[in-house]
């Protein structure tokens, strides 16, 4: 596993472990105060990670992530170091740790900034913010800090630190085979050789049969079986050899050098058998064209002069066929198509930086060679970079289009204004929201003296009131003033009627009355609505005119400071370009002078082989010979 890998993996762990899935032992959920928070993190964790940062950026500098301030700018940071923009994360990074953050900012705030630090090769400056982080790390960037502070050990030579570190660690699967391995490497270059093998051999022994522990199996297995060959153990090198895979990422340097171990030994016949294997694969790899010198050395120890010479032979073909190929492709890189072809088939995407990977190798004639330029770390950022320029520069070319847009929406707005002002100057001055406020004063003045006085059939429906109005019409009739036992009877009939009204309309009194001022409220509230909707339409009114100003000069300062940007990432891109063409062309040379290499050598050897076959012939055909 990469460096880079690593660090897009500790970023991931850190800032876009899903708010909702806590762990058991660790933090809550997080709890999103700020709406535009919310936002930059939806287009975060859905990879939008340009979209993520303008977002963000725009709502820090609107001041609207008030609760999540510490927290935004480490994301911030994060982001600004997937862009591989190093100076800018520290600066970020720096500020939060000089400012009162949160402890488990701190510590995380530390740990990138370790990270920074050891990247750009200040490994005493990463040990020290190592040193600064506290116990508020999370557990899922404990892994990674545990790793980096072995290799910042080893980088500084306190081995016995770094083994005191990884020996007994029960870290989760594949981190501390990595850490294992980069440990075994470190001691063998120091000269521990036993102490580094013994680190290279746990990792060549691992049972885990997923993809990249498989490679790191073979990786271990390749470099100490190495190792025992630059120590002239070619006996203990064969079998770790021999555990690496047939078919593998390293395995033509495993069959080389168990053909090397077996030469080593005197067992040409036996060097051999992996060398013609090998000598048949793909003649891209140094291995193979190193095989194609071997088999005829072989041969020529086992004294098959006529077959050695013939492999000799087949071998300076095979390197001056190869040679022009590689010409066909640096002229193919020269032609200037070579990073349109490998970006063309791209998905599209606003995944950045350490986000990003190639995902197919276009069809062309010097692709077969890119294969292992890609391997390379150099080649893979420098791509990666191109793409990151090129991704922003479209970015700008579509703003371009949409400033168009945004100017007739700003024209649309003029004319819209210039039409409704008249209706709504005219709907303002029909709306005299003095005289209605005047109106609901003497309407809310009547209710109090309704509620004060009990005035029941005040607020009676006009049914009950014409009811009322016609019984005391009613009694009020001479018929009424008569004394007869028909007229008291009708008397007491009226009078039980009124009775009844009366009952009704003191009952449904107090609500009646509630709903009234309800009404009143709402008619208050209708007004103080009314109000504002007139003062904002004031404001419009005067301030419309020079915010449409304000809009329009914004958008035509746009357009050049969007052509200025296009024109410097055009430059960017051209350089980029240029670097990415010159790492092609420099490792097809280097593939240039290593088969010019060989063939000098195939030369030298065929001519010996001629030599000695020649020698062979004439002491056979000398007289001492015959007799």
């Amino acid at each position: 596993m990469t460096r880079r890998i690593l660090t897009a993996l500790a970023l991931v762990c850190a800032l876009a472990a899903p708010p909702l899935a806590a762990d058991e032992d660790g933090p809550g959920p997080v709890v999103v105060r700020d709406p535009h928070y919310g936002e930059v993190l939806f287009h975060f964790y859905k990879g939008d990670y340009f979209s993520a940062i303008v977002r963000l950026s725009a709502a820090q500098e609107r001041e609207q992530l008030t609760h999540h301030d510490d927290e935004a700018e480490l994301l911030r940071g994060g982001l600004a170091l997937s862009y591989g923009q190093h100076d800018e994360a520290h600066k970020i990074f720096r500020n939060l740790l000089d400012g009162n953050t949160a402890p488990e900012v701190r510590d995380r705030t530390w740990f990138f900034l370790a990270k920074i630090r050891y990247q750009r090769g200040f490994v005493d400056a990463a040990a020290d913010a190592l040193a600064s982080i506290g116990d508020e790390l999370p557990k899922d960037l404990e892994p990674e800090r545990r790793m980096l502070q072995s290799q910042v050990y080893i980088e500084q030579e306190r081995f016995d630190e770094a083994i005191e570190l990884l020996d007994g660690w029960r870290g989760p699967a594949g981190w501390v085979d990595y850490a294992r391995f980069n440990l075994g490497v470190a001691l063998v270059r120091k000269g521990e050789f036993a102490e580094g093998a013994n680190w290279l051999d746990r990792v060549g022994r691992l049972t885990d049969d997923r993809p990249e522990m498989l490679g790191l199996r073979d990786k271990a297995n390749v470099a100490l079986g190495y190792t025992w060959l630059q120590n002239e153990q070619p006996a203990r090198a064969r079998p770790i050899l021999q555990r690496v895979r047939l078919n593998g990422p390293f395995s033509n340097k495993a069959l080389l050098g168990v053909g090397w171990a077996d030469s080593d030994r005197g067992n040409y016949r036996a060097a051999l058998t992996p060398w013609t294997e090998l000598s048949d694969r793909n003649l891209l790899d140094a291995a193979v064209q190193e095989s194609l010198l071997a088999v005829p050395y072989a041969l020529g120890k086992l004294d098959a002069t006529r077959q050695a010479a013939a492999r000799y032979e087949d071998a300076i073909v095979a390197f001056a066929n190869e040679q022009q190929r590689i010409e066909d492709a640096i002229a193919g890189i020269e032609s200037g198509e070579m990073i349109n072809r490998l970006l063309e088939n791209t998905a599209e995407s606003e995944a950045i930086g350490w986000y990003w990977r190639l995902d197919a190798m276009p069809d062309a004639t010097e692709s077969r060679y890119l294969y292992l330029l890609m391997a390379g770390h150099r080649f893979q950022e420098a791509l990666k970079n191109y793409r990151d320029v090129l991704e922003l520069r479209n970015n700008l070319l579509e703003w371009k289009d949409k400033v168009s847009v945004f100017q007739a929406m700003i024209d649309t707005r003029k004319a819209g204004y210039t039409e409704r002002l008249p209706r709504i100057e005219a709907g303002l001055e029909a709306a005299d929201i003095d005289a209605i406020r005047a109106r609901q004063a003497k309407l809310e003045a009547r209710l109090n003296r309704i509620e004060s006085e009990r005035d029941l059939f005040a607020l009676a429906s006009k049914r009950e009131r014409q009811l009322v109005e016609e019984l005391d019409l009613a009694a009020e009739h001479p018929t009424f003033a008569l004394s007869a036992p028909e007229v008291d009877d009708a008397r007491r009939r009226l009078e039980l009627m009124r009775g009844v009204l009366q009952w009704r309309a003191e009952k449904d009194f107090d609500a009646r009355v509630w709903r009234q001022r309800k009404l009143l409220r709402e008619t208050t509230r209708a007004i103080a609505l009314a109000e504002r909707a007139r003062l904002a339409v004031d404001d419009t009114r005067i301030n419309e005119p020079s915010r449409l100003v304000d809009f329009d000069h914004r958008v035509i300062q746009l357009s050049p400071r969007i052509d200025a940007k296009i024109a410097d990432l055009e430059l960017s891109l051209a350089a980029q370009r240029a670097y990415l063409h010159g790492l092609a062309i420099e490792a097809l040379r280097e593939q240039q002078r290593r088969l010019d290499t060989y063939t000098v050598q195939a030369r030298f050897a065929l001519a010996a082989v001629y030599d000695r076959a020649t020698a062979a012939r004439n002491d056979a055909e000398s007289p001492e010979a015959a007799q």
